[in-house]
């Protein structure tokens, strides 16, 4: 994966998508972003859920065994504050002993913790991007994990984009591992 482990990687993939969410003006939750399904609060909203998932994940739970409980609106009255909660939850599951070294039950198989973790800061760095756009937010990712999450994508992103999870690759905006990473996820 190269100079940065999972966990790190996560911290901070998680860490640019808050920053970002604190900017969220009460009138721009509504607003569009680059993921056309999604409004900014729904985006926000896919991202806490996949931070409530992260602890039962790493608890070596399955799918059905959590059931429904994190689906639908898990932002209630105080978005931000549940947002952050949230990934806090999802931080000291990963800092548990021994955590990364688990089995991870997702919906597609089995998966070692540490490449669901890997996963978790690649859907963090992609939708603090969509984020940015969305708010008019700097949209400048941190360039340590632009690379990881390139080097990662590289071969996998056919795979991910047969499965519904990105659009059509687009051409890059310019020459900056940045700028292929997006156009990569369709972005």
């Amino acid at each position: 994966m190269g100079s940065i482990d999972e966990a790190t990687a996560f911290r901070r993939a998680s860490e640019g998508f808050v920053e970002r969410a604190r900017m969220i003006g009460p009138e721009q939750w509504s607003g569009p972003t680059p993921c056309t399904e999604w409004d900014v609060r729904m985006l926000v909203n896919h991202i806490a859920g996949e931070y409530l998932w992260v602890p039962e994940m790493l608890a070596g739970k399955t799918i059905a065994e959590v059931g429904d409980r994190l689906d639908g609106d898990v932002l209630g009255d105080d978005p931000l504050q549940k947002l952050i909660r949230a990934r806090n939850a999802a931080l000291a599951a990963i800092d548990g002993p021994g955590a990364l070294e688990t089995t991870t039950h997702l919906s597609f198989g089995d998966l070692p913790a540490k490449a669901y973790v890997q996963q978790m800061a690649l859907d963090s760095v992609i939708h603090a991007w969509d984020l940015a756009h969305g708010i008019g937010a700097d949209d400048a990712l941190d360039p340590e994990l632009v690379d990881m999450c390139y080097a990662d994508l590289k071969g996998s992103a056919e795979a991910w984009r047969s499965a519904g999870v990105f659009g059509p690759e687009t051409a890059p905006s310019d020459d900056s591992t940045q700028a292929r990473l997006l156009a990569l996820t369709g972005r």
